[in-house]
């Protein structure tokens, strides 16, 4: 079964630090552009980060820019997402997603493997 798995949420007090990491169970990330999107509560899914196969191509949500950094390590087959000085309005699960493609513009309808998501709280 091809399936991507998050972990690394949690409970974390404004201006603390998470990392999350990404996964895939069945098939290698090697070939995929990855992107990370949250869905606060309420609210759509928006994308927030993306990283290209090789990682040398990133693209960021405006609000997370100079916060959070995206990287990946294929040897691992993990892709990560670190996330700086949370602000309560990052509250929000957190999903990884894998595109045959590439593009910047993290369109939910390019992706073709979704994880199951993984809970952010930022409060104090």
């Amino acid at each position: 079964q091809l399936q991507l798995v998050e972990s690394g949420g949690d409970l974390v007090q404004p201006g603390g630090s998470l990392r999350l990491s990404c996964t895939a169970s069945g098939f290698t990330l090697d070939y995929y552009s990855v992107g990370w999107f949250r869905q606060a509560p309420g609210k759509g899914r928006e994308g927030v980060s993306v990283i290209s196969t090789d990682g040398g191509t990133t693209n960021y949500l405006d609000s997370v820019k100079g916060r959070f950094t995206i990287s990946r390590d294929n040897a691992k087959n993990m892709v990560y997402l670190l996330m700086n000085n949370l602000k309560p309005d990052d509250t929000a699960v957190y999903y990884c997603a894998a595109d045959r493609g590439w593009s910047p513009f993290l369109e939910e309808s390019d992706y073709d493997y979704w994880g199951q998501g993984t809970q952010v709280t930022v409060a104090s």
